[in-house]
């Protein structure tokens, strides 16, 4: 399986859905130049936000620290700690701030 990522109306394959580790993020470099943070949370749902840090402008959420919250799944920035809600991509910690969210879907190689 693969993990396919939105690109307007085709879906563009990122990476092998084997390379995920729950509660790790992967960073992917797309066609474009725009970087997107890739996690699979421990149910084996997969979700991809921009990797790029509002706050600091450093493309590190896919190196940062996940969990949940009130059943959200997070990434917490590495930099600064603010939480982004993976689904969403909604700043736990700021509403004024949120990050761009990509849709996923598995598919066949």
């Amino acid at each position: 399986m693969t993990i396919q990522l939105a690109d307007g109306d085709d879906w563009l394959t990122v990476c092998d859905r084997d390379l995920l580790t729950p509660g790790r993020g992967v960073a992917a470099l797309l066609p474009d130049g725009r970087q997107v943070a890739l996690f699979v949370d421990r149910a084996g749902r997969a979700y991809a936000i921009d990797n790029r840090d509002p706050f600091t402008g450093a493309y590190v959420l896919s190196r940062g620290l996940t969990g949940s919250a009130g059943g959200r799944p997070f990434v917490a920035s590495p930099l600064l700690k603010q939480r982004f809600d993976l689904a969403t991509g909604a700043c736990l910690d700021d509403d004024d701030v949120s990050v761009p969210v990509f849709p996923v879907r598995e598919g066949s190689p």
